[in-house]
């Protein structure tokens, strides 16, 4: 039943903004998860999506910690080894580097999950919540006073309001709007290609990233002889190769990958998306807190986005529940200005990272393309410099929110 007052409403209900309508619920605090897709009285709403997720530690951390990685588990396969093969032909082209999470203990650098049975899982979940309402709209109107955040729902009348929102409705968000944060927007002249597939060769939980001069070409591993693809390539001829036939598209992507995993078959649908970037100015303003694309989005290099995602909502939630259970106001500026000055030390050096990566494959100047070329000599032949990175790649060091840790 939807009532009219929340303490937490909840915009968007991709993975990030599931994982924090679940952790808030769990505070025993009264959320709306607000989301089109609700509109279906039967399933999970959930869209098929042809991209796959690697999450890392902190991210299975999470789900175990909300009983749902058995069934994502169940699904997955561990990422225990990356490889990084230059296919530039630049005068100054990278040597080929491997990274293996046995170097760093016990567990695989992430496990590849499915996007939609992600998705689904948490869906799910939430429909079971107590104190979770899902509500079937689009949010048309928010507007934030100094007491509260009044929204608009599309099939709702009258409205809702709440003592804060969680942004998590996207890189057009119009929570963030209302909030007055502004934006840094960039594109790349790319698109990316997405499916999963199957391959004669094993590809031993192997993850190969093969930089070519358009973009990377990454695929990750799936259960068995299957794996997942990112293929980013120049806007026209991604265009040409989502029009491929299957037999035409498994052909060209055995040879692009120079038959590393052998024979190529069965891939499914493929997606198609262009890639873009874009940086909040601030994360939390005005009773409102940006997760997932709503504060940040990043070429799909690294598997950094979603994971920054899970973190967001992570973080935001366990704010809110220490503020609620001190008896604080959990929309105050104290909590605003603290969720934005601990994402932002996570946020802003992995976007700076993940945009010089995929600007010095598409860029031909000499002295990126030698940075980039002497990083991976050094990371390829000094242990110690590798192993610290190989753990900053994974999740920060330090500041990582409670759910997360070990």
């Amino acid at each position: 039943m939807i009532e009219d007052r929340y303490d937490v409403v909840i915009a968007g209900a991709g993975p990030a903004g599931l994982v924090a309508g679940l952790l808030v619920a769990r505070a025993k605090l009264k959320v709306a998860l607000v989301d089109p897709l609700f509109k279906e009285k039967t399933g999970s709403g959930a869209r098929d999506d042809a991209r796959t997720i690697a999450l890392m530690q902190g991210a299975t951390r999470l789900l175990k910690h909300l009983n749902l990685w058995s069934v994502c588990e169940n699904s997955a396969a561990p990422l225990w080894r990356m490889r990084l093969i230059d296919r530039t032909e630049r005068f100054l082209s990278a040597p080929t580097a491997t990274f293996d999470a046995h170097e760093l203990g016990g567990d695989p650098f992430a496990w590849n999950v499915p996007l939609t049975l992600l998705t689904n899982t948490l869906q799910r979940s939430c429909r079971k919540a107590k104190n979770l309402t899902m509500i079937g709209g689009s949010i048309d109107h928010v507007e934030t006073t100094d007491t509260e955040v009044k929204l608009s729902v599309d099939n709702v009348s009258g409205q809702i309001s709440a003592g804060c929102v969680i942004a998590a409705d996207g890189r057009n968000s119009l929570c963030r709007e209302a909030a007055k944060i502004k934006v840094t927007n960039w594109s790349y002249p790319q698109k990316a290609v997405a499916c999963s597939f199957s391959h004669s060769l094993p590809h031993e939980n192997m993850s190969t990233e093969f930089h070519y001069p358009a973009g990377p070409l990454t695929v990750v591993p799936l259960e068995g002889n299957r794996s997942s693809l990112v293929w980013i390539e120049k806007p026209d001829v991604a265009d040409e190769i989502h029009q491929l036939s299957d037999t035409d598209f498994c052909a060209r992507l055995a040879h692009q990958m120079d038959f590393v995993l052998g024979e190529i078959s069965k891939a499914t649908p493929r997606g198609l998306f262009p890639i873009h970037g874009l940086t909040a100015r601030q994360f939390a303003k005005n009773r409102i807190l940006l997760v997932g694309e709503a504060g940040h989005v990043l070429p799909p290099i690294g598997a950094q986005g979603l994971n920054l995602g899970l973190r967001d909502a992570a973080l935001a939630a366990e704010l809110i529940d220490d503020a609620n259970s001190a008896n604080e106001d959990i929309g105050s500026d104290d909590i605003m200005l603290t969720f934005d000055r601990r994402r932002r030390l996570d946020i802003f050096p992995r976007t700076v990272v993940v945009d010089l990566l995929n600007r010095s494959l598409i860029h031909n100047f000499a002295p990126l393309q030698g940075a980039r070329g002497l990083g991976l000599f050094l990371l390829n032949n000094i242990g110690p410099l590798r192993r610290e990175v190989m753990q900053r790649g994974m999740q920060p060091l330090n500041d990582v929110p409670r759910i997360m840790q070990e």
